[in-house]
């Protein structure tokens, strides 16, 4: 246990004006409070405020908080008192107290409903004072160090709590690495066996390849001393679980991951940070698309660093950041940065954000949610992503979490933009609304009196703010069409199990899914934000529809009038478990295409055709077609074995056709006939999985515009 002197002088070596006695003070009574309390691990309970302090001595941070730290479980867990804390040490220390105290209290990984309602009161905690979120970040961390004394199955609720929400939170706050110590923490727990499994192939990448780190070092000084730059340079290796998350990613092994060392290049100004970009791409070839400038277009945490990825010594990827001093400090702290001290007196870092305004930046947009789901999700979707920057048609800056559409560019701007959204112009060009924005594109949002929402934005759109917009003014405008769709989804789902949707068992199913009444059920139904086997579940759970008879083709889609037949599009061929959008065609009634068709770009501007579908709920007939691009070694039996193992997964070969002939391999398409799109993905791991088969991939021909054979509703 850190003694209170050792703490006195963390404190003192950043900040020689603190108020040691008051420090002493809290020491004494929070050790007073807790005597005769101990840990799981069998050590004296206060050692933990103490190492939760000493974390936050780490960041610098002011006295009130290294303070909030020793007392933060006092309220909660002695006989301590609120007018205690505030009559000893402050009404300030005594309200972080508290509002430590009622986070602890906070259940964030409970159920749904109960967890949007815990995260409204994290952010109302946030919104007061942001020095709560950082004394409970810092108590996570050392639970997090010391979590093996506890039970196994509270280890796993602990680490995916953390793994969910915490480290996340660390790192949108800035504080890349407590996110970072967090997550492997966390990962150790959840997948000791992936992390030891990385752990033992970086000891031996070391044997083989020495110390990369230092050499790298090394070739990097020598570039920066021939261009006459004074900059410090770290280099070290990622967390485990950042290489985990790369190979999940990529889908590649250990030994293909390239960039796996990182490097930190500090400054003494901003323009020698730009000398040293010019000095590494010089001397290494820059890797295409891996280049952000934060410095030019900072994160709304304060974060300023330049990013860059170059070929290093043996061909090895090499990431690279490059900042100042001061942005170091941000870097390091993230908004913590606001109360940092040094020398006494609190940091005038021009790169620290003001907490009250990022906090704003993050909840405002929140304020107006309707329900609990709404707010959940749009909290994760704008915490726990990264960030582009995109330019409005004036040059104005809107920033975006990664993998945003235009749509959320409109909505970003304004809720009436968005609502009125028809198509848009990445620099110029004519995009679909599902493209994907990227950093440093100019944006222009074509709009039409008229143009409303459309369903299938739903499942385009990434942010919070437009997911809920989009939903608002959804149920607004077809709060009925919804409430029949919910009900024909409702009808054919409780049927395929034997039962019947009565008044009386949709009121149960709206009761167990915290729903206000059975209309907003169907609404949500309708409106896809519930599934059919969800509301079928609340009321039957012991019901499985796997046992059930097979899906008629007859049947296949929800969603269709009685007189209305449908047709599978022939460029995008959908299968059942796909996201399915119909499109009305006189002649040919319903063309049925997947959300992501090509094709669907040239309705975009006749939204009265556009039909929002299902697949009915249960096991499909194999006989909806797809087709799979292959390419074979060109040996004898080879494609004999390839033939053996699509039968094998119950699937029928309709046609074969070799689209490329030479000496040592073959290329061809293989149309077959499937359930669904799951059983397409476990014939195309099978494939895979054949030595002679070098490559696999769903093959779509946005040409063959021509529809399937036609089956009737």
């Amino acid at each position: 246990m850190i003694p209170a002197d050792d703490l006195v002088e963390l404190v003192r070596a950043y900040n020689p004006k603190t108020n040691e006695k008051l420090i002493r003070e809290a020491y004494e009574f929070g050790l007073e409070m807790h005597e005769g309390q101990y840990r799981h691990s069998g050590e004296p309970y206060f050692s933990h405020p103490i190492e939760v302090a000493a974390i936050l001595t780490e960041q610098q941070l002011d006295d009130a908080t290294i303070i909030t730290a020793l007392l933060h479980d006092t309220i909660e867990d002695t006989k301590a008192s609120y007018q205690e804390v505030a009559k000893l040490f402050g009404e300030e220390t005594a309200m972080l107290v508290d509002g430590v105290t009622k986070l602890t209290n906070l259940q964030l990984s409970s159920t749904e409903t109960k967890q949007a309602e815990n995260f409204r009161k994290l952010f109302m905690a946030m919104s007061k004072d942001l020095r709560v979120i950082l004394v409970k970040l810092a108590d996570r961390l050392h639970n997090m160090r010391t979590i093996r004394a506890m039970r196994p199955q509270k280890q796993i609720v602990k680490a995916r709590e953390t793994m969910d929400i915490y480290a996340p939170l660390a790192g949108r706050m800035g504080m890349q690495w407590m996110r970072e110590e967090l997550e492997d923490l966390a990962f150790k727990v959840l997948n000791p066996e992936g992390r030891a499994s990385i752990m033992r192939r970086f000891i031996t990448l070391q044997k083989e390849t020495g110390d990369v780190i230092q050499r790298i070092t090394d070739d990097m000084e020598f570039e920066l001393e021939k261009a006459d730059i004074e900059a410090e340079i770290v280099g070290r290796a990622k967390k485990p679980y950042s290489i985990w998350r790369k190979m999940q990613a990529k889908d590649q092994g250990f030994s293909r991951l390239s960039d796996i060392y990182g490097f930190r290049i500090i400054t003494a100004n901003e323009a020698d940070c730009y000398r040293v970009l010019g000095a590494i791409h010089q001397r290494w070839r820059a890797v295409p698309g891996r280049f952000k400038d934060y410095i030019s277009q900072p994160k709304s945490n304060g974060y300023r660093s330049i990013h860059t990825t170059v070929s290093g010594r043996d061909g090895r990827r090499v990431e690279v950041q490059i900042r100042t001093r001061q942005m170091h400090d941000v870097a390091e702290t993230g908004v913590a940065a606001h109360w940092s001290y040094r020398d006494g007196v609190r940091g005038e870092n021009p790169f620290a954000v003001d907490p009250a305004r990022w906090i704003r930046s993050l909840s405002e947009q929140f304020d107006s949610e309707e329900d609990h789901e709404d707010f959940l999700e749009a909290v994760k979707l704008e915490m726990f992503q990264d960030q582009v920057f995109c330019f409005t048609p004036k040059g104005d800056v809107v920033k975006l979490p990664r993998g945003a559409t235009p749509i959320d560019f409109a909505y970003a701007i304004h809720t009436r933009i968005g609502n009125a959204c028809v198509g848009a112009k990445i620099d110029h060009m004519r995009v679909p609304l599902w493209t994907r924005v990227k950093n440093g594109q100019s944006i222009e949002i074509i709009t039409a009196n008229g143009q409303m929402p459309q369903a299938t934005w739903l499942e385009i759109a990434t942010t919070g703010k437009a997911k809920s917009s989009i939903r608002r003014a959804l149920r607004e405008i077809d709060h009925e069409r919804f409430v029949k769709l919910g009900f024909e989804l409702a009808r054919a789902a409780f049927e395929h199990v034997g039962k019947k949707p009565s008044d009386k068992v949709l009121d149960m199913a709206a009761k167990q899914l915290r729903l206000d009444s059975r209309e907003t059920l169907l609404a949500r139904l309708g409106s896809a934000e519930l599934s059919a086997n969800q509301v079928v579940q609340a009321v039957f759970p012991e019901l499985s529809r796997e046992d059930k008879d097979e899906v008629s083709a007859e049947r296949a889609v929800i969603g269709l009038d009685d007189d209305q037949s449908f047709q599978r599009a022939r460029c995008c061929d959908p299968l059942p478990g796909e996201r399915i959008i119909g499109i009305t065609s006189r002649g040919k009634g319903v063309v049925v295409h997947t959300i992501d068709c090509d094709n669907l770009t040239r309705y975009e501007d006749q939204p009265e055709r556009w039909l929002d579908l299902h697949w009915q709920m249960g096991k499909h007939k194999a006989e909806n077609g797809a087709t799979i691009d292959l390419t074979i070694g060109n040996d004898a039996g080879v494609l004999g074995r390839v033939c053996s193992v699509i039968g094998e997964h119950k699937a029928n070969i309709s046609d074969l056709e070799f689209t490329e002939r030479k000496p040592d391999f073959f290329r061809l398409l293989v149309h077959v006939e499937l359930r669904d799109v799951e059983h397409l993905h476990s014939l195309m791991l099978a494939l895979q999985a054949e030595s002679e088969v070098a490559a696999v991939q769903r093959h779509r021909d946005p040409n063959r515009v021509a529809a399937a054979a036609p089956a009737k509703h």
